[in-house]
């Protein structure tokens, strides 16, 4: 029996610089503000915070030289932000080259994905490693022996 082929994802992040980087979860971002019009919207569908919303959009706005969201203050409009033509442009971008990377990837990986792959064994979650040292298998424990910065052992 054949197992069914198995499905092929890329997860993408693109780093523009030292200190800007570009991926999945603020094209997201841009993608849920275009279509809801509201910046707390589209947190809230994207079930992160308002601040954690902001702070993306304000990293890419600092690193990337120019807004790709603009705002505005509540009022007789009622407020909102809105993906200016850049960060449509910059999403747009990111959301071909990811179409790129996952057929470039199923291309190469097709000899893969035609054998399928089998599920992988449960792994057992893991426990730390703790050694139980005792005076017998080590006579320097509890003489102070080997304590760091010089201090001496107190007097017994």
């Amino acid at each position: 029996m054949q197992t069914p082929a198995a499905a092929l994802g890329v997860r993408l992040r693109i780093d523009i610089g030292a200190d800007c980087s570009i991926g999945p979860g603020k094209i997201a971002l841009l993608e849920q503000i275009e279509r809801s019009g509201s910046l707390s919207e589209a947190a809230r569908v994207l079930k992160m915070s308002y601040r954690r919303a902001w702070l993306l959009l304000e990293d890419l706005n600092r690193t990337l030289g120019q807004p790709v969201t603009t705002a505005s203050v509540g009022g007789a409009g009622g407020g909102g932000a809105h993906i200016t033509p850049f960060g449509r442009q910059l999403a747009a971008a990111f959301r071909d080259i990811e179409t790129a990377t996952v057929g470039a990837a199923t291309q190469r990986l097709e000899w893969l994905l035609q054998g399928g792959v089998p599920a992988a064994a449960p792994v057992a979650p893991r426990r730390a490693v703790t050694r139980t040292l005792n005076r017998a298998s080590n006579p320097a424990v509890g003489t102070g022996a080997g304590k760091k910065r010089g201090r001496a052992a107190k007097p017994s």
